[in-house]
């Protein structure tokens, strides 16, 4: 398997050239040359398989060059009952005929980042021992992200963690299992900004060829692809437990922000397996909603993203997308440049009446907006129907899917967090404040450990050069 640029602008590689890196030195994100398809057969061969056995199966066709033996003892060391409470990893719950919850929030920090994060703690000590070399990871966050790549990456030999995320802008649950680990290898920045500032700093320095090679720079945020392609899994297990092998499809509906999430759900289709519709399921910040319903893709300023209570998706530069819009516009990487560079001089890009955008239909994505009012309603009806909780974002999937769903093909909302990192929202829905599991019964009292910086690229370069000194 050899590895792309959506821009062009990048010489073939391997999973191991791009493991470590975030954007491609052109700007752009790392694509594979093509999505190896999975026929019946091979599908219905999986059905036995638990969920090491099918994560092994389906990323030894992307990272064919680590070698079978070692990706098997990676996998296997990954995705454990001990990390994840359940030998199941991702449980399916049907809430209702027809209506299915996929739990992808068992692991250390309690959203489904950890089910890439934990892969690719471990990605990328094996590659940095195999090499001899040191990486300084730098990434944004608007709530989960963060603490999922501390968790992973924490005593990590050879790794370094700088994590921006917006200040003020998260739970109280999100900042309290960031900001209180005490690890001499991770460095927290709270920024004077929205995420899609710190997404835009972050972004600065990748494109910094000079500073990004001499400090050896790299990203954890889903624009890795071992981010992306770790999250197809369960795409394919959620399939495998649902369906009765005859080949029938089903639907997902998926809270979304960066597009990371549904971008995997985009990849399981193209390489197979039998998928409905791909709902994307947005909050206020509804900028993918609006593309999805119009063509028209346009960012939005600090000021004009909206502070909401599923924070985590309160994002209106969805760095994935790009990714999707390559295949959309039929892998054509000269006009992903060219959308690209409008997006950067005037803020959008519009593909209404294009024949790219007539092809939309064809890949299943399909779209809708949640609001805080639908949100506390959800959580309520889910409660009352069904004696569960959930958290705000997995409100918004559920909310949006019940406009989507169709008879005869089941509907699978992912479950993106544990309703106790947003214990507010919860509390003003219901009354009732959820269960705090016993390990972070004590986190919310502990010293928490931050850096407060400005919205201000530079800056941020003057601290990583600084404590990477200091550290070396």
């Amino acid at each position: 398997m050899r590895y792309l640029s959506t821009r062009g602008g990048m010489a073939p590689q391997t999973f191991s050239q791009i493991l470590l890196g975030g954007l491609a030195d052109d700007g752009g994100l790392v694509v594979p040359e093509s999505y190896p398809r999975i026929d019946a057969a091979t599908l219905a061969s999986w059905r036995g398989l638990d969920y090491r056995g099918l994560a092994f199966e389906i990323l030894r066709r992307y990272a064919d060059d680590l070698g079978d033996d070692a990706l098997r003892s990676l996998v296997d060391r990954t995705y454990t009952a001990d990390v994840f409470g359940t030998a199941d990893i991702t449980p399916l719950v049907e809430l209702e005929p027809g209506l299915h919850l996929l739990q992808l929030s068992n692991g250390p920090t309690l959203a489904f980042k950890d089910l890439a994060m934990q892969l690719l703690g471990n990605l990328f000590e094996h590659v940095l021992a195999r090499t001899g070399r040191q990486l300084n990871i730098v990434g944004a966050t608007s709530g989960d992200t963060g603490s999922a790549a501390e968790y992973a990456m924490r005593g990590k030999a050879g790794v370094r963690v700088f994590m921006l995320s917006p200040h003020g802008r998260m739970s109280a649950f999100q900042r309290a299992q960031m900001y209180t680990l005490d690890e001499p290898n991770i460095f927290n920045i709270a920024v004077l900004g929205v995420f899609d500032d710190c997404q835009d700093m972050v972004k600065a320095l990748a494109g910094d060829l000079v500073f990004k090679n001499r400090w050896s720079i790299g990203a954890v945020n889903s624009i890795n692809w071992a981010r992306v392609v770790a999250q197809v899994v369960y795409y394919f297990k959620a399939w495998l437990a649902v369906t009765g092998g005859d080949g029938s499809p089903v639907s997902f509906a998926v809270p979304s922000g960066n597009f990371g999430n549904v971008l995997a759900g985009h990849i399981a289709r193209s390489m197979g397996l039998p998928v409905s519709r791909l709902v994307v399921a947005t909050n206020e910040n509804d900028v993918l909603d609006e593309f999805f319903r119009t063509g028209r893709y346009r960012t939005r300023s600090a000021a004009q993203t909206h502070q909401t209570s599923s924070p985590s998706m309160d994002i209106s530069k969805a760095s994935n997308f790009e990714r999707f819009v390559f295949d959309l516009v039929g892998r054509d990487a000269t006009r992903v440049a060219e959308l690209w560079q409008a997006l950067e001089r005037g803020g959008e890009f519009d593909l209404s009446g294009s024949e790219a955008f007539g092809r939309l239909a064809g890949f299943g994505m399909v779209s809708g907006r949640s609001t805080h009012a639908d949100r506390l309603a959800t959580i309520r009806s889910i409660h009352a129907a069904h004696g569960r909780l959930v958290d705000p974002h997995t409100a918004d999937g559920l909310k949006v899917a019940s406009a989507y769903r169709e008879p005869g093909v089941p509907m699978i909302c992912l479950e993106t967090a544990l309703p106790v990192k947003f214990a507010e929202t919860i509390h003003e829905a219901l009354g009732v404040e959820p269960a705090v599991p016993g390990r972070f019964r004590e986190m919310t009292g502990r010293a928490q450990h931050f850096t407060l910086m400005p919205a201000d690229a530079a800056q941020l370069k003057q601290y990583i050069a600084g404590h990477c000194r200091s550290a070396s």
